[in-house]
């Protein structure tokens, strides 16, 4: 039995992926900001399996406290063997570049509230020299594209801190997998499903995400197809690259 934390765990990805931790008899810490929807999922969780699923309600842009809803998840599920962090918004790009407080906000929702949380769970697992920390990114941090490149600057930040510290931890028995979904078919994306969007199934991306968490994969392009697609993307010639409607 693993003691598995999820923050922003009343996200689609994160909920299915916990049914999947749930179905194997794992024991649960939900973190999240919706505490109907937290004890929603938590009692789905203790049916599909789960051995024992808690739930605390959490601002998670309120940076200071963060360390104390770590230490109580810890406390709560005697333990750590893995955490994911998988919370974010996807934000009005238009909007964005019309007010800078909510480009700002974004940025810290997707990215410096996510380091945050990376870092005091790197310290708490390097003084147990054990876990696995799962943290879900996105191919569009992968190049700066017009369509999002403030939810995609957010990302670019979370995947290099977190190759920062897969070096850091590179000679530990402590693991970070950093996970980097396509489009993918969830409420936060309705917007480019109503405008015709090809989006994943959250089931499959789900089963994609648990399988690189279970073998501490470092990066995790899901679907897979995403890594091709995305080096194509990174090393277009910036002339060919800008007459793209992207």
């Amino acid at each position: 039995m693993n003691k598995i934390l999820v923050i922003g765990a009343t996200s689609a990805l994160a909920e299915a992926t916990a049914r999947l931790w749930a179905a194997e008899g794992h024991r649960l810490h939900l973190i999240g900001r919706d505490t109907g929807r937290l004890a929603a999922i938590a009692a789905d969780l203790k049916v599909r399996g789960a051995e024992a699923v808690t739930v605390e309600r959490s601002d998670l842009l309120d940076h200071a406290g963060h360390a104390a809803a770590i230490d109580r998840a810890i406390a709560s599920l005697d333990g750590l063997d893995i955490a994911l962090i998988a919370h974010g918004s996807l934000g009005d790009q238009k909007a964005c570049e019309a007010d800078v407080g909510l480009a700002l906000r974004e940025l810290d929702t997707n990215a410096i509230s996510v380091v945050s949380l990376l870092t005091l769970l790197g310290d708490r697992c390097a003084a147990r020299q054990h876990g696995t920390i799962a943290v879900i990114g996105s191919v569009a941090g992968d190049r700066g594209r017009k369509s999002n490149y403030v939810y995609g600057a957010a990302k670019g930040l979370v995947g290099l801190f977190a190759e920062g510290m897969q070096h850091r931890f590179a000679d530990s028995p402590v693991r970070l997998v950093l996970i980097k979904p396509g489009p993918t078919d969830t409420p936060m994306t309705a917007h480019l499903k109503t405008a015709g969007a090809r989006l994943a199934d959250p089931a499959k991306v789900a089963a994609a995400i648990h399988r690189a968490i279970g073998r501490g994969t470092p990066v995790a392009y899901v679907p897979g197809i995403w890594r091709p697609i995305m080096w194509l993307i990174r090393n277009l010639p910036r002339p060919l690259f800008n007459r793209l409607d992207i």
